[in-house]
């Protein structure tokens, strides 16, 4: 294959990425991201701070803040959008037409990850921008050095979205991590090296953030700032008062440096290529007793009102009247199509963590079962709003005569099972008395499924959802009271959260969404 041709593909595949929703969530994700990590003088919100003190906001730190932020959202949520390009060219059989070409495996793969990584490094792109109009904004110094200000996105960013890039080939091709489970085990891995790589003996200088931090400590010594003990902090924090400013003028990065970034980026590519080892590139010679396309799962049919008589799809939703107590056949119905296939050991670890909150102290409950059991139905909820478009029902469930019926029967579904699995821990706050957390369990119920629902409907894929719940979880979990939905972060041993009436109204919004969406698409089919 020659280069031309691998850059046509890539770029071929990087058009058909940009075109998706998600796409455009996950880069309106980033800019937000990019907005916290310069916040306004007066914010309790922080990326970095370094012992309660952050930079002037000229062009180093304003680069070098949206950078990292940049960096660490694309490695987590950036996963999801590029991830699956191998599996959908299997199923609409594009795999079989590359198949019976003289393209080489390890061609398609390296096409594949230079596909991923443009899709990544236009969104680095966009912020990037961001970090310019953020450093104007601000107004704290308007004088630009674009290479301070834009060097860290090429040095720091661009080879952690490598690996990225690389790992959603790696993930493609291995059976059990093609679907939602290698979304979960991405995460985990991501936030290891989010964290790890924080660490002066992380391999290859881990993300990139050291000559950085210490330049920043050089800096606030020479100024003669104290800052506390030194810590380094990276992630969304929130911090009891506005943080100190200091003067920075950037880290000098060394030779050795730029050889550890450019060593990433070759492993990264490596690691993209290696299943060319094992990936057949769709030939049934290499792959004998399987088919190129990937059948869709039987999905139980909802009990639904027969029509009278066979009509086109789109002329039954004011063809056939819905009969009385239709709806509680139809939450059924939808209930079964939700947990299909859930294995059986799934529903026991539930049962084993709903006992013991009913046998632990109830800190303990709210602050640590309770989100746990709520992490654990994530790849279950993902399917809603989005498992009719992929698994092809979209046009056998539009012949439904009450679409809206439908959606609430499958929003509610969802909170039957947010509270089967969250019992225990409601049967605990109500044992001690807490009204306070058992109404924010219940906002928590309520509000869960429908962002699943809100945007499974609106992006028609199960990916946004995983992509952003697993963040905000992760933030609840360290004590983030501004995400905090079920009443997890405690003060006085009273939630601390919003209030489950706010969280509660979040939910009716993401509904109705959903509804506005699923209608629109009615209505442009017609």
């Amino acid at each position: 294959m020659t280069g031309a041709a691998l850059v046509r593909l890539a770029a071929g595949d990087f058009r058909d990425r940009v075109r998706r929703p998600v796409y455009a969530v996950t880069l309106l994700a980033a800019v937000a991201l990019g907005r916290l990590a310069v916040p306004a003088a007066d914010s309790r919100w922080a990326i970095i701070d370094v012992g309660g003190n952050r930079g002037v906001y000229n062009s180093a730190w304003v680069g070098t803040a949206t950078a990292l932020a940049g960096a660490l959202w694309l490695t987590v949520g950036g996963f999801w959008v590029v991830r699956g390009g191998i599996v959908r060219d299997a199923a609409g059989r594009v795999g079989e037409i590359l198949a019976a070409t003289p393209l080489r495996t390890a061609g398609y793969l390296a096409a594949k990850f230079l596909a991923n990584l443009l899709v990544l490094a236009s969104m680095l792109g966009v912020l990037a921008g961001t970090a310019l109009v953020l450093q104007l904004v601000r107004g704290e110094d308007r004088a630009v050095h674009p290479l301070a200000l834009f060097g860290p996105f090429a040095l720091i960013a661009l080879p952690l979205i490598a690996v990225t890039a690389a790992a959603a080939v790696l993930f493609d091709t291995v059976p059990p991590l093609r679907a939602g489970f290698g979304n979960v085990v991405w995460f985990v891995l991501s936030l290891a090296l989010a964290i790890g790589g924080q660490s002066a003996d992380a391999p290859l200088g881990g993300i990139g953030v050291q000559q950085a931090t210490q330049s920043m400590i050089d800096a606030l010594r020479r100024q003669q700032i104290p800052f506390g003990d030194g810590e380094f902090s990276l992630g969304l924090t929130q911090v009891p008062e506005p943080l100190h400013t200091f003067g920075w003028d950037g880290a000098q990065f060394s030779a050795g440096f730029l050889a550890t970034r450019l060593s990433i980026v070759a492993c990264a590519t490596a690691l993209a290529v290696l299943p060319a080892l094992w990936f057949g590139r769709f030939d049934p010679a290499r792959n004998p007793g399987r088919t190129t396309t990937t059948a869709a799962r039987p999905v139980a049919e909802p009990a639904e009102v027969a029509p009278a008589a066979p009509a086109p799809f789109g002329a039954l939703p004011h063809a056939v009247p819905v009969r009385a107590g239709a709806f509680g056949r139809l939450l059924v119905g939808q209930t079964r199509i939700l947990v299909q296939g859930v294995p059986r050991t799934w529903w026991a670890v539930t049962a084993a963590l709903g006992a013991a909150a009913l046998a632990v102290p109830l800190p303990l409950v709210t602050g640590l079962l309770l989100p746990a059991l709520w992490l654990w139905p994530v790849l279950i909820w993902s399917r809603l709003g989005s498992q009719q478009v992929e698994n092809g029902l979209e046009e056998l469930l539009a012949a439904h005569p009450a679409p809206r019926l439908r959606l609430l029967a499958d929003w509610a579904s969802g909170v039957l099972l947010a509270a089967a699995t969250g019992l225990g821990p409601l049967l605990r706050m109500l044992v001690a008395g807490d009204a306070a957390g058992a109404a924010h369990w219940l906002a928590g119920a309520l509000f869960v499924p429908a962002l699943a629902l809100g945007l499974g409907t609106v992006v028609r894929s199960h990916r946004p959802f995983q992509a952003l719940y697993l963040p905000f979880w992760y933030l609840l979990v360290n004590q983030v009271r501004a995400v905090d939905f079920m009443g997890a972060v405690r003060t006085a041993g009273r939630p601390d959260g919003p209030s489950p009436l706010l969280v509660a109204a979040l939910a009716a919004v993401l509904l109705g969404a959903a509804a506005l969406a699923a209608a629109a698409r009615r209505d442009v089919k017609r």
